[in-house]
């Protein structure tokens, strides 16, 4: 009966040191970031968990690509959260041109930042797991996107690189509002190169939100790049990117070697 005693004592105090119900935390050999865009107004910064991006989704930007837009669904592809390049507004931040290529284009795009995720999402509740929006480029090495795509292989190297998502400050909906149309616009070098209106989409971002939500979970965290307009095109080292969209901010880039 002692040692029964002896024993269940024994067991309570390894208990209450945290050792007999509490296993230790696994030991990392190192540590991540996590990749965050800072929040317009705030010191406070949003996640990032995946970047979402719908291909060809303004009808003359599809044409443009070869494709006919009366007949073709939705279709997305994805960014690893860690291409964010943050852009701080009244400023011209330098981007790297990225090795292998020789077509380096700019896509100028609406980015909606979600809070809230989701499976199977009614268009009319889509809206709901908006945060913010922000301005963003969905830089792309056409060459090799293209020379990808002619071997019917995946096109992640022409999209997924470092640094191939620009993005400026997320402005939350209770400040900016949900945005359905506005001027939609990119200069190089002061000339303007594309010019467009956010009520050109195909699919708005309503729809994008509930069409990703059929084929995945969305969560908190998760960014959705909307979709460019007409007439992308190349950059080269020393060409400053202008990109605007009425109601927010201006993102600068210049292009460095």
């Amino acid at each position: 009966m002692q040692r029964r005693h002896a024993l269940g004592a024994a067991v309570t105090g390894l208990a209450a040191a945290g050792c007999a119900t509490t296993p230790a935390a696994p030991a990392r050999p190192f540590t991540v970031a996590q990749p965050t865009v800072p929040i317009a107004g705030s010191s406070a910064v949003f996640p990032v968990r995946r970047i979402y991006c719908i291909g060809r989704n303004y009808a003359a930007h599809a044409r443009e690509m070869g494709s006919d837009p009366t007949r073709e669904p939705p279709f997305f592809f994805q960014k690893p959260s860690d291409a964010v390049q943050f852009v701080a507004p009244g400023a011209t931040t330098d981007h790297p041109y990225p090795p292998l290529t020789r077509n380096y284009h700019y896509e100028l795009e609406l980015v909606a930042a979600l809070h809230q995720g989701g499976r199977n999402v009614p268009v009319e509740k889509a809206l709901d797991l908006v945060y913010g929006y922000a301005v963003g480029l969905e830089m792309t090495r056409r060459d090799l996107q293209r020379g990808m795509g002619d071997q019917k292989k995946p096109w992640e190297i022409g999209k997924s690189f470092d640094r191939s998502a620009p993005i400026g400050p997320i402005h939350p909906v209770a400040q900016v509002g949900h945005f359905t149309h506005g001027a939609i616009t990119l200069k190089v070098n002061g000339a303007v190169k594309q010019d467009a209106n956010l009520n050109q989409m195909i699919w708005s971002v309503a729809e994008q939100i509930s069409k990703l939500s059929e084929a995945f979970e969305l969560m908190p965290g998760d960014l959705i790049f909307s979709g460019t307009p007409e007439n992308v095109g190349p950059v080269v080292p020393g060409d400053v990117m202008e990109g605007t969209i009425a109601g927010l901010p201006g993102l600068n880039v210049r292009v460095v070697a």
